[in-house]
């Protein structure tokens, strides 16, 4: 049997297998979220990562190690947020790099550049003198915007291909940052907050996309976020950058809605798609008629295979994927309409979190980071590359 018709049939028997789970979490009580998560996936490969049929792991960087004799740069511990680009360098055609933050007091991100046969040839910094970089986002100009999670903490905006200095991006607003999303239709960037009472923020761009004269505002939420029927309200924001504690942000505008620690946000096809740890929900923003629902949440979720939320993307066909911080180590894949099945299960690495999750442009490699993974020399960040049949992905997805 060739290796494809071995893949369909193991769609179908997943598929079949898929069915039974809610039987199976009636049957074991509080069991679903474990039976889900090893319903579909391969006994671990040889690093400890459990994958679908077909697909296959490798290490491409660890912290305190250069990841290429090419270049100096050691990589750099905690990596977190991250997201691929295109190399349109000369010497370097069909090749990408990884853009990724370090969450650690000495901040920053880091940068891997690949060729088009996917091998590391060079690693460097594209940003420093920052704290705690967490998350960010991926601009439509190929820019990576990366956000200090400190209070007063601003976005910074970095050249992946480390040709320009990076510069802190004012309008953006001062405050515990997590990531942002940039909508380019209607000219504007999306921001999540990490507080138990944050707030869910956008800056308007009138001269997008320059930051001149951009404001920043905070939502209102009106309606029931479950319904499909809430819708937000917008509100500048006097003091984008205070230095009081008691004119932070959040507590501007009276009005604004509570979003209990935001963490990662992506733009797809119209609308924004975000998390928030502190109720374990992923969030769904029409941007055309600012209707917000969530589409996740774990309390109320059917299939509650996803927990620990963190940071997210979206791939090419509109799948989400999620990161898990803490959970069962997970990156889980989300529809629009709330199902929600695992991709990968990482072992033996219950004290970490999986962040930085990123694809290439052609969708057929995956990246994301392991921030605490074992090594010899105690706890150390890992960076991660997944390659196999994503395209079949998406259509076991809507059978499953």
């Amino acid at each position: 049997m060739s290796d494809r018709r071995k893949f369909v049939t193991k769609l179908l028997k997943i598929s079949a297998l898929s069915a039974t789970l809610p039987g199976l979490a009636k049957a074991y009580g509080q069991t679903q979220s474990k039976a889900a998560s090893i319903m579909h996936l391969m006994p671990a490969d040889q690093q400890g990562i459990r994958l679908p049929y077909g697909f296959k792991s490798r290490v491409v960087a660890v912290a305190g190690v250069a990841p290429t004799d090419k270049s100096k740069y050691r990589w750099h511990e905690k990596p977190d947020g991250g997201a691929v680009y295109q190399d349109f360098s000369r010497d370097n055609l069909g090749g990408w790099i990884y853009a990724c933050n370090e969450e650690s007091k000495t901040g920053g991100v880091g940068a891997l550049k690949f060729n088009a046969e996917g091998e590391v040839i060079d690693a460097y910094r594209i940003l420093d003198n920052t704290l705690y970089n967490c998350a960010g986002g991926k601009t439509p100009w190929n820019t990576w915007i990366s956000g200090e999670e400190i209070p007063y903490g601003l976005m910074w905006e970095c050249d992946p291909y480390g040709n320009n200095l990076a510069q802190a991006i004012h309008c953006l607003g001062s405050f515990e940052h997590e990531a942002c999303a940039v909508d380019p239709v209607n000219r504007a960037i999306y921001l999540t907050e990490d507080e138990k009472n944050g707030r869910f923020y956008r800056t308007v761009l009138p001269k997008y996309p320059s930051y001149e004269k951009g404001q920043l505002q905070v939502a209102e939420v009106k309606g029931d976020v479950f319904s499909g029927t809430a819708k937000l309200v917008w509100h500048d924001v006097p003091q984008p950058n205070p230095k009081k504690p008691e004119l932070e942000t959040r507590y501007q505008v009276k009005q604004s809605t509570i979003f209990n620690g935001g963490e990662g946000i992506w733009y797809y096809a119209g609308f924004v798609y975000f998390s928030t740890k502190g109720d374990n929900r992923i969030w769904s923003l029409d941007l055309d008629q600012q209707i917000i629902k969530v589409i996740y949440d774990f309390k109320t979720s059917q299939f509650p295979v996803l927990s620990g939320v963190d940071n997210i993307t979206v791939d090419n066909n509109g799948i989400i994927y999620v990161c898990e911080d803490g959970g069962n180590m997970q990156i889980v894949m989300l529809s629009e309409n709330g199902q929600a099945v695992p991709l990968l299960q990482i072992e033996n690495q219950d004290k970490s979190e999986i962040t930085g999750v990123s694809f290439t442009d052609d969708g057929n490699r995956m990246y994301f980071n392991s921030q605490r993974g074992p090594g010899h020399y105690g706890k150390k960040g890992i960076t991660y590359e997944i390659t196999g049949p994503f395209e079949h992905l998406h259509q076991f997805f809507n059978q499953s």
